[in-house]
């Protein structure tokens, strides 16, 4: 393990060469993190044999003092990493001993990881259902070497994947005939989809917060936003590199009239659904539906393989609060990714409790305040 000497370039190049490239260990993502109180810490393994790159992980590093505590302690998270291949038992095994001995040397609390290693794909139960041995094996070892599931799965767990390498024909094949039918709907009743540019930003932010009030979530402010939008060079590329990651917003209108809009990203030849917002006006011609389509169509027009829509419930039943999200995207056509999620290698065992029993009410507070703030915004406070 060693500390990444190049360029953000040479550091897209690496990761996207790897097994298990993901925008979140991008240089460009580990840019906007550290405009909020992160410090970058990209690693890379070599291997022996080759000397050459074997793995990687933007290691992202925090500083914390919590209340009664006059001396800073430091948190460490590498979202959607470390990036190997997980099914190369030595290699993983001597990336998280590394990781391990990293947290001690760094007197961390913890180090946090969430790789996307499946555990099973398709909603369990369900005759197409199968579980995968490989994530099987990695939890198991995660658990015999200290290693907690974290009570703070900052990501989500689960994900609804669509194969974009079939013909446009069979993509719609694929669907729900009551997708297929809304999207024909949205094109018929005049919908249109345009790719949105830096000019649209601070549209595409208000149509967040009024979707974040309305549906009761929280968000950030929109000066974040605005970082990741411009750090990943948001507006519409016509041939990008697959090393390079970049945004393209979509926009949905009716009678030139915003109703809803979906922000794209693109790294490595995977899309990613990151954000998506709407109106309470024109919701009966379906923008939603003719937005992912189109967000289907660009992506595999920019040579994609798959398109990940972001997020699936913990629990697949109705109780879950992403259930009624998810029907939406079950009936694009997509199959369920299940991942180990993530899971914390505690350092400082003492801290770790008490960091994870704060931790709850501090969130909780600011929630309560992010949702305030949100609906000042708009103006309805």
């Amino acid at each position: 393990m060693e500390a990444f000497s190049g360029n953000p370039k040479a550091w897209d190049d690496l990761i996207a060469g790897l097994p298990q490239p993901h925008m979140l260990q991008t240089w460009e993502w580990a840019q906007v993190k550290e405009k909020y109180g992160w410090k970058a810490r990209p690693m890379v393994w070599r291997s022996a044999a080759k000397d050459e790159p074997s793995a990687a992980a933007m290691v992202l590093e925090r500083a914390i003092s919590p209340a009664g505590f006059t001396s800073r302690l430091k948190v460490l998270y590498i979202p959607k990493g470390p990036n190997l291949d997980w099914g190369d038992a030595p290699l993983r095994q001597g990336v998280l001993a590394d990781l391990q001995a990293f947290a001690r040397r760094q007197g961390a609390i913890f180090v946090k990881i969430d790789p996307d290693v499946k555990l099973g794909v398709g909603v369990p139960g369900a005759v197409d259902a199968r579980e995968e041995p490989c994530g099987q094996a990695v939890q198991s070892e995660l658990e015999k070497n200290g290693w907690l599931f974290s009570p703070d799965q900052i990501q989500f767990r689960n994900t609804v994947l669509i194969d974009l390498t079939p013909d446009e024909d069979e993509m719609l094949a694929r669907m729900k005939q009551k997708t297929r039918y809304n999207i024909r709907l949205a094109e018929k009743r005049g919908v249109r989809v345009r790719a949105a540019g830096t000019a649209d930003l601070a549209l595409l932010y208000r149509m967040y917060a009024e979707t974040s009030t309305r549906d009761g979530f929280v968000i950030r402010g929109e000066d974040y936003y605005q970082t990741v939008w411009r750090t990943f060079h948001t507006g519409s590329i016509e041939q990008p590199s697959k090393t390079v990651p970049f945004s393209e917003p979509l926009i949905a209108e009716v009678g030139g009239q915003p109703v809803a809009a979906i922000s794209l990203f693109y790294f490595a030849g995977h899309a990613y659904y990151l954000y998506g917002m709407s109106r309470d006006a024109h919701r009966e011609m379906m923008p939603n539906h003719l937005l992912q389509w189109e967000a289907m169509r660009r992506a595999k027009e920019l040579g994609c393989r798959d398109y990940n829509l972001w997020g699936a419930p913990n629990e697949f039943n109705e109780a879950d609060k992403l259930w009624g999200v998810f029907r939406f995207k079950e009936g694009l056509g997509g199959s369920v990714d299940r991942t180990i999620g993530a899971w914390d290698f505690t350092a400082n065992r003492r801290m770790y409790k008490l960091y994870t029993q704060i931790l709850p009410r501090i969130l909780a507070m600011m929630r309560s305040r992010g949702k305030a703030k949100t609906r000042q915004s708009l103006g309805d406070a």
